[in-house]
């Protein structure tokens, strides 16, 4: 009897050994427990706000050396390292020491996908994550939980604190001139003889804009804190004698009026409300015969059947915890427009972008 609970007993073992041939099929508790648990997901942050890969591959192998550069208790970091090498992402190349694996070098700060940055604790995605703690909370009450946690809206809070606003924008400008080729090739930009960018911080896309069109000004209105940060880096690139930054607020009246107004990637972070609001402003500034040209996320494929449906729900979740947006569908979009008294006359896309695991598209916009 001992023998068949402690799994001794031939057929009990035959029957429970997996074949020598073929695949092991995950059994659905075990598939249940890595989506569940909780560990993973916070060691990967821990390793990206300690900078841990990036220690490890400078030399800095020994608990004892690597607790002391990471600011880390030795025995708890040894701890961690071995649930990460348990994960995948390092491995122990002798009792003690570790190493990232293929999958751990994402998390170096050289790295073009800029993973530790979007992880790292300190920085102002990861420190957002944060509110998903608080998920229950977005789903009873269909509020944003970021003001709750830290104090003030995630906006607010980047355009105030300048260190967390630099981080923001580090990750937005990463690998920019592929992530806006497409966008700038999808319109015809040499129409516009002035471009508003509506909440356009850092200027990536804008810059793209005016490098394509020659005979177009551009003026950018954001946030104070960004508007600055924004001012300096069009000024290092010697955009300054083309575009023109302002600080503002997308919910009052807008400073200029333009041919084209833009809003890239704004409309998701905001409910219906306060887009419909958003919309109403830029219908106000276009000049006769003008548009407004919305580059938003394009809807998510039916069916699951590719990877861009996860990262827009991520997207969407991610917008509903921190924000209380939403990453819309197509027929959300032409309803949105509607309601703002505005008509589709073009729609661009997907356009797929090399550096951002999720399509976009770009509509044109016209006023009733």
């Amino acid at each position: 009897m001992s023998g068949t609970r402690n799994g001794t007993d031939g057929g009990a073992d035959r029957e429970q050994r997996p074949a020598d041939d073929g695949p092991v099929e995950e059994r659905p508790v075990d598939a249940l427990v890595r989506m569940s648990n909780l560990v993973t997901p916070m060691a990967l942050r821990v390793a990206a706000t300690l900078r841990l890969v990036d220690h490890l591959r400078r030399g800095v192998t020994s608990p004892e050396a690597l607790a002391r550069a990471t600011g880390a208790d030795a025995d708890a970091l040894s701890r961690l390292m071995r649930h990460l090498a348990a994960a995948g992402v390092l491995e122990e190349t002798a009792p003690g020491r570790y190493a990232p694996t293929r999958l751990g070098d994402l998390l170096a700060e050289d790295d073009p996908s800029r993973q530790r940055s979007w992880l790292d604790l300190d920085q102002a995605v990861g420190r957002a994550d944060l509110t998903f703690l608080d998920l229950r909370e977005a789903v009873r009450t269909g509020r944003p939980q970021y003001e709750d946690r830290y104090g003030k809206p995630f906006w607010t809070d980047l355009s105030e604190d300048a260190e967390l606003g630099a981080s923001f924008d580090t990750l937005m400008t990463t690998r920019e001139d592929a992530a806006f080729a497409a966008p700038v090739c999808a319109y015809d930009w040499s129409r516009a003889r002035h471009v508003l960018d509506v909440g356009g911080a850092p200027g990536g896309l804008l810059s793209a804009i005016v490098r394509a069109a020659p005979g177009a000004r551009g003026t950018l209105l954001d946030l104070p804190g960004a508007a600055q940060r924004t001012r300096e880096r069009i000024a290092a690139a010697g955009l300054d004698d083309r575009i023109d930054v302002v600080a503002g607020d997308f919910f009052d009246e807008l400073p200029v009026s333009a041919d084209a107004v833009v809003l890239s990637f704004v409309l998701l972070n905001w409910s219906d409300a306060d887009a419909l609001r958003i919309l109403a402003r830029c219908r106000d500034a276009l000049r006769p015969g003008g548009r407004i040209v919305l580059l938003e996320r394009a809807e998510a494929p039916s069916g699951g059947a590719r990877t861009s449906d996860l990262y827009f729900s991520v997207l969407d979740m991610r917008m509903l915890v921190f924000l209380g947006g939403r990453v819309r569908t197509d027929r959300e979009w032409a309803a949105l427009a509607d309601a703002a008294g505005l008509r589709i006359v073009s729609r661009s896309g997907p356009l797929v972008s090399p550096s951002v695991p999720l399509d976009s598209c770009l509509w044109e916009l016209a006023p009733h």
